[in-house]
């Protein structure tokens, strides 16, 4: 039923800057580009869509909807990042190429089963470069790795959210009075 990915699609501030940064710098080549003036729901609108393909033919797709509130801001890793395969030669050339473009950068991490450095693109994404080691394919076999009884252990041992516990203030007459004077040291005996 499902054949692959067509496209990912997220929103831009810039739509030239945005081209930049995936065709010029990632080598990405613009696939598409079209003007949406009315959502299929008739709502008047102006939109550009945008489409970057892959050499497996999916797309990164981007729209720029300035007259829609969007909160751009860095994102942190685990909120969200778009992970892009490429040779495992590519990432020191990457590596040296985003840091001599002034691109926020970093790496190389080795994961295991892959290797992986960072970039920010921007509109604030994190874009993962990574090249598979020799054992990814067994790592990434679900009947070898244990995929299944991990996320069930983690299912039932998962830590809740990290809340700031705060005490509620005591009334006022619950506090103690302040002191007027300094206490006396005391004295050990």
């Amino acid at each position: 039923m499902i054949k692959g990915l067509h496209h990912n699609a997220y929103r831009c501030r810039d739509s030239e800057e945005t081209r930049r940064f995936y065709e010029d710098f990632l080598g990405l080549p613009l696939a598409n580009a079209f003007r949406i003036q009315e959502t299929k729901s008739g709502r008047r609108t102006d939109v550009l869509h945008s489409f970057y393909r892959m050499d497996d033919g999916s797309c990164l797709a981007f729209f720029e909807a300035p007259d829609r509130p969007f909160d751009f801001k860095p994102q942190h890793d685990y909120d969200l990042h778009i992970a892009l395969e490429v040779e495992k030669e590519s990432l020191q050339r990457m590596l040296a190429k985003g840091k001599a473009a002034g691109v926020e950068v970093r790496g190389v991490a080795d994961h295991g089963f892959i290797h992986s450095i960072y970039f920010r693109d921007p509109n604030g994404y994190v874009i993962e470069l990574t090249a598979k080691h020799g054992d990814h394919d067994r790592a990434m076999d679900p009947a070898a790795n244990g995929a299944r009884r991990e996320l069930d252990s983690w299912q039932q041992e998962k830590p809740g959210p990290r809340r700031a516990v705060r005490k509620p203030p005591r009334a006022a007459s619950a506090r103690r009075p302040r002191r007027a004077t300094a206490r006396p040291a005391r004295r050990r005996t």
